[in-house]
């Protein structure tokens, strides 16, 4: 009875034991169905995504060709060093494995260690950008110790002629905190942006679009395999209107004085054919990051290396202002073709003498002798009967005072002076002293060689030229608004300062039948020849130190009887407009007409 009872509890339990065993092992298969079979896509994709990364890849930035298709921006390979945060054991020992290797300043560093600590631990940072062979040789055999970092072969910026092109063109740098906007892009390592000149303006044109790269990676984050690549879309090329040889050419004559700048437009279009601001600089010391040392030496540069001079250089116009003025004259009745004054060599107000630039004088002149001869007299008399006010507002038709448009930033007005602004600004009112001075483009005038350039083209062309850097297809500028009869009574004046013996430029002037120019020397007081200096005859600038020298200014248009092209040219300091800029002018539009023949 006792044994029966025994065997009965040992079958309840096995019973029990076994039905639990059941349950369990279906619970188990039950779970192992719904993974495998109902919830097999939810749980791949989550999957997929611990272990599928997607990457961008930068687009290759678009290159900036001259008018015939030289290349003056374009990409070259490089190899940078980076390091991958998560995928480092301890980044900081790694770093200092890596210093020596990279020759990294504790500098260098200290700006790794804060990206480091800034980005996310996914994205990859910057240890070194074009780094050489030697260096990658010397990473590799250290790859093995160095968890996270990784060589990459990238594509970076680079200005075959840099110093030709460097004020125009601009740069392209690492971003700087003020220009991340949440765009992922802007964080990849190596990825540049422009930051000054057309690099700058016409970024969203360069930049294209990235692509994608999706990578295996292990449980440590380290990628396995490359899956699939979704190629982006490179950068638009950018065609510009200027002639790469005719810079060159125009570079090099520039380069043979300290300072200054020249610029060439096509008088139809507006397109800059040349575009110089002497001295140049190597615009590819910005794009991996310019040393601190040669950041000093330009920022100390005795010429202004980095000042963008055709834009941001304000001047006083001197005498090729006289044209504006002529023309003022002209419209508001004050003068006509016929007018003459008497130049003695000086003109008395109170007891001050304004002096005309001829000591003698030139005798009786008309409108036409006075532009030809420079005359200050003639000026001084016309700009005191008809009044500032109407020289301003024939300054401002001619694109005084204000920018140009111009595709670079950094463009400066200039100064068009006037009663109110003097009365605003001052807080004082208009001399009649004051006027003359405005007359000759001296005193308050101010003008920038580009807003130069553009009155010459206007002048040629009786409209309204507005400058480009790029190509285009036809130009329907509206007209000044100003009678030919005046505007053709003028530029003969111009064509007679280059063409008749005896005047300003005839030396200058270019011999070849159907190239001819007309033009308008300037040489700009600096400061004040005082009355002792005159009464000794130290009149002449070229003795003085040289920041204290005459600025030396020519505008000039040709040919003359089918204007197709207009220059300015400014020699900081150069003593004078007629002996110094004049030639180079002829220079450069002898060149120019050789040269650009799709015009």
């Amino acid at each position: 009875m006792i044994d029966n009872d025994k065997e009965n509890l040992f079958t309840r339990r096995a019973f029990i034991l076994g039905g639990a065993q059941a349950l369990l092992l279906s619970t188990i298969v039950g779970r192992m169905y719904y993974l495998e079979i109902l919830s097999n896509q939810h749980y791949k994709t989550l999957s997929d995504k611990n272990r599928i990364h997607s990457r961008l890849i930068a687009p290759l930035r678009g290159q900036i060709l001259d008018r015939k298709g030289q290349v003056i921006a374009t990409n070259h390979n490089v190899y940078r060093a980076v390091i991958v945060r998560d995928q480092a054991d301890d980044w900081r020992e790694t770093l200092a494995v890596v210093q020596p290797l990279l020759k990294l300043s504790d500098e260098n560093l200290g700006a790794i260690a804060k990206d480091i600590k800034s980005k996310p631990k996914f994205i990859p940072v910057t240890l070194k950008e074009n780094i050489s062979w030697a260096e990658v040789t010397k990473l590799e055999l250290h790859l093995p110790d160095l968890p996270g970092v990784m060589i990459e072969e990238g594509r970076n910026r680079f200005y075959p002629y840099p110093f030709e092109t460097s004020h125009f063109i601009g740069y392209v740098a690492t971003p700087s905190e003020a220009d991340l906007d949440g765009d992922p892009l802007l964080e990849l390592p190596g990825f540049k942006v422009g930051k000054s000149g057309l690099e700058k303006s016409l970024e969203q044109d360069l930049r294209g679009v990235p692509g994608i790269k999706q990578v295996e990676v292990n449980a440590v984050r380290k990628v396995v395999r490359e899956l699939a690549t979704a190629e982006g879309t490179s950068g638009h090329s950018v065609e510009l209107s200027l002639d790469l040889g005719l810079q060159q050419t125009v570079y090099n004559r520039m380069q043979e004085h300290n300072s200054g700048s020249a610029i060439v437009l096509d008088v139809r279009s507006g397109e800059i054919l040349s575009y110089v601001s002497v001295p140049g600089f190597d615009n590819n010391l910005f794009v991996h990051g310019i040393p601190k040392k040669e950041w000093k030496e330009l920022l100390d540069h005795p010429y202004k290396a980095l000042i963008n001079k055709p834009i941001a250089g304000q001047y006083s116009p001197g005498s090729t202002f006289k044209m504006v003025v002529a023309l003022a004259a002209l419209e508001s009745g004050v003068v006509d073709q016929h007018t003459a004054v008497h130049c003695c060599g000086h003109v008395n107000l109170g007891s001050h003498k304004f002096h005309c630039w001829r000591k003698g004088g030139h005798g009786s002149v008309n409108l036409q002798m006075a532009i030809a001869g420079s005359c200050d007299t003639f000026f001084y008399h016309v700009a005191g009967l008809m009044g500032i006010d109407r020289i301003a507002a024939m300054a401002k038709r001619f694109g005084f005072g204000d920018i140009t448009g111009v595709e670079i930033s950094g463009e400066k007005k200039g100064l068009v002076p006037s009663r109110s602004w003097k009365q605003m600004v001052l807080g004082r009112g208009w001399s009649l002293g004051e006027t003359y001075n405005a007359s000759i483009g001296q005193g308050y005038v101010l003008a920038t060689p580009m807003q130069l350039a553009v009155m010459t083209a206007r002048l040629a062309s009786g409209k309204c030229v507005m400058p480009t850097f790029l190509k285009r297809e036809e130009a329907n500028f509206p007209s000044l608004d100003i009678d030919p009869k005046f505007l053709k009574l003028v530029t003969e004046g111009m064509d007679q300062v280059v063409n008749v013996p005896g005047n300003t430029a005839y030396a200058s002037r270019i011999p070849y039948v159907g190239m001819e120019m007309a033009g308008k020397t300037a040489t700009t007081q600096v400061r004040r020849i005082t009355e002792k200096e005159r009464a000794l005859g130290q009149t002449n600038s070229g003795s003085w130190v040289w920041h204290h020298r005459d600025h030396a200014f020519f505008v000039a248009f040709a040919p003359v009887h089918d204007p197709k092209f207009a220059t300015v040219v400014l020699v900081e300091h150069g003593v004078s407009g007629g002996k110094v800029a004049g030639p180079i002018a002829r220079d450069i539009l002898i060149a120019t007409q050789q040269l650009i023949k799709d015009i």
